[in-house]
């Protein structure tokens, strides 16, 4: 994505990030992620992904749920706000209020990578302003079929893959992060 302002241009990569049972779940039908959806490879590659971005984007319940205390900078999504604004743990941005573009003009100024890891709005906002990458990694195996969704697409039977190529993404190859789980991991790209 390219961003103007004025004759200034700048680029700003999206990266979303989620693991997900067989059915396309991130969350059993509580919120909580599941321990069958934790794995220690996985998370060491989540981890390295978010060493790489410029901002991380997650709703407030997520933010709320996950110290941050490498003091990450962070945007929540919030209707708490009435456009983009600072506070002591981030930024908080209302996109009913604010566009993406001029929110992150605001954070990334010059650009730069931002990872989305989630939850389900946040990944169906994103889905509408465009991912560049998308990171899904799944526990394969597992299924929470009262769980909630990746995508709001998945909770009325549409595949995580088919919300990703109607998006126009494609998907790289499968690459096995854990075998003893197994846990897989394909990047979806514009």
């Amino acid at each position: 994505m390219v961003l103007r302002k004025g004759c200034f241009m700048s680029h700003v990569e999206i990266h979303g990030y989620a693991i997900v049972s067989d059915d396309d779940r991130i969350a059993d039908e509580t919120g909580r992620t599941p321990d069958v959806l934790r794995n220690d490879a996985d998370w060491a590659y989540f981890q390295a992904q978010l060493n790489l971005a410029d901002v991380t984007v997650l709703g407030r319940l997520g933010h709320e749920a996950n110290p941050n205390p490498r003091g990450r900078l962070r945007m929540i999504v919030s209707s708490s706000t009435r456009g983009i604004e600072r506070r002591a743990d981030g930024w908080w941005w209302n996109p009913q209020a604010l566009s993406w573009t001029e929110a992150v003009g605001a954070v990334l100024p010059h650009g730069g990578r931002v990872a989305v890891p989630g939850g389900r709005r946040v990944f169906d906002l994103f889905l509408g302003i465009g991912y560049d990458a998308f990171h899904l990694t799944r526990a394969e195996g597992v299924v929470l079929a009262r769980g909630i969704p990746v995508f709001s697409a998945c909770g009325a039977g549409t595949s995580a893959e088919a919300v990703f190529a109607e998006a126009g993404l494609r998907p790289g190859s499968r690459e096995i992060l854990d075998p003893a789980g197994p846990v897989s991991l394909v990047v979806w790209r514009r």
